[in-house]
């Protein structure tokens, strides 16, 4: 079934349509699990607690994609459903090209002040090393990682949200062989997973410049156009909230890693690291849901289709709510067990794992709201309240909680920032979202 931006979405068609994007997002938290699987069970603890230190400044440096494509296909479908397919294809081709170049000027500085960086985290010397390396190595394919964060969003708005899991599964389903050979059987360690996941990256980046490039089906192809700093502006302002949840969430990665190294040494950033392995497929499903129904939002936003955008908000409000309660039961169920994939071989930080997740996964309840509310205002092309949200949520609420929180509660404190964060900004969502409702009039 071709499901069109256009159609009407019932509980079913709306499901089909969000899947695929879910499922990109599930395939591009593989990168980090897998390497973390691997890395922990066969290089060792030091390397994993390496790589899960130096991860949220990779991350950061790759937000920029992540705002491009959210702000950029939220301003691409609005365009379509304005009914001006040419202008649209430019708006789309100036981005990439923006993409490319900062990708380009990230990747250089990030190099070269790479070990200053891993020092100013808290590595210790016997980490040291080791974040140099793996820091580095993904630093050269920053472009194609931000690539694939764009295009993850334009292939929705393209009305190939299928072809954009195939993508990334392509990616991801590479980085898990050459894990694999590269550290179980050529035991390459530490320089093994990095060079697969860089691998991987431009592989799949590559797969999607191609696929633009050339005359194809979807909405969305690259066309001759000048550079215009108008909508390339517009695109960078509504998606800017989406950017300043990526940095944020690597601030906060940060600032958790140097309480859990304070508290327990290498041990609690390892921990951490396993935690936010599950943190990555929970939240991948909110976000790919919340990406995959942005540009339907947008679409009929732009086509005055009042009626759609309140059945549209309804429904998001149904499916979050229970996913959330799905994926908070399933969390606390299988928190020994996914504890014991990745540290079991150590029985005091596999214990102290267990406990930070059944702490920490109450968050699940309650982020899929935040998550939502934030990409629904980007959809709506209203960057500022968008902004509000995810800034309040990390910057402000969970910095907060994670300085204050330790303190009262020793290292159960670090578990629950997220969760004290996350209910106090749900107040802030369901707050906008009624006052709101009227100007934009979905509900």
């Amino acid at each position: 079934m071709n499901i069109r931006l256009s159609d009407h979405f019932t509980y079913r068609r709306l499901l089909r349509f969000v899947l695929p994007s879910i499922g990109m997002m599930l395939v591009t938290s593989v990168y980090s699990i897998v390497d973390g699987f691997f890395v922990s069970n066969f290089v060792g603890k030091n390397a994993f607690a390496a790589v899960n230190l130096v991860m949220p400044v990779l991350m950061a440096l790759g937000s920029f994609g992540f705002m491009i494509g959210t702000g950029g296909s939220a301003l691409v479908a609005k365009t379509l459903g304005e009914g001006d397919r040419a202008l649209a294809n430019r708006i789309f081709t100036m981005l990439i090209r923006v993409i490319l170049l900062a990708g380009v000027a990230c990747s250089v500085l990030g190099f070269l002040f790479m070990r200053p960086i891993a020092l100013a985290l808290g590595a210790s010397e016997a980490i040291l090393e080791d974040c140099v390396l793996y820091g580095r190595i993904l630093l050269i394919s920053n472009t194609p990682f931000m690539l694939l964060n764009a295009f993850q969003s334009f292939f929705v708005t393209a009305e190939k949200p299928s072809l954009g899991l195939a993508v990334t599964a392509l990616a991801g389903g590479g980085n898990m062989v050459l894990d694999f050979l590269f550290i179980y059987v050529l035991r390459m360690g530490l320089f093994g997973a990095a060079v697969a996941t860089a691998l991987s990256e431009y592989l799949g980046g590559i797969v999607c410049l191609c696929y633009f490039a050339r005359p194809n089906t979807s909405l969305l192809r690259f066309v001759k156009t000048d550079m215009e700093a108008r909508p390339i502006g517009q695109a960078c302002f509504n998606g800017s909230s989406e950017m300043l949840s990526s940095l944020s969430s690597s601030f906060v990665g940060i600032l958790y890693n140097l309480q859990l190294i304070r508290l327990a040494a290498e041990n609690g950033i390892a921990a951490y690291g396993v935690l936010m392995y599950v943190n990555f497929v929970f939240m991948a499903c909110f976000i790919g849901y919340a990406m995959g129904s942005a540009p339907v939002v947008s679409f009929h936003y732009g086509a005055g289709n009042h009626a759609e955008l309140k059945s549209l908000f309804r429904k998001s409000l149904a499916v979050v709510c229970t996913a959330g309660v799905a994926m908070t039961a399933a969390a606390i169920l299988l928190a020994e067990p996914l504890a014991r994939l990745f540290v079991g071989y150590d029985a005091e930080l596999m214990a102290l794992t267990v406990n930070g997740l059944r702490y920490y996964s109450l968050s699940f309840l309650l982020s899929g709201f935040n998550i939502f509310g934030s990409a629904f205002f980007t959809a709506l092309n209203n960057g500022p309240v968008s902004a509000l949200i995810s800034f309040s949520r990390t910057m402000v609420l969970e910095v907060a909680a994670i300085l204050i929180l330790p303190k009262l509660f020793g290292i159960d404190g670090v578990w629950l920032a997220v969760v004290v964060a996350d209910g106090i900004t749900l107040l802030l969502t369901s707050g906008l979202l009624l006052a709101y409702r009227k100007k934009y009039r979905y509900a």
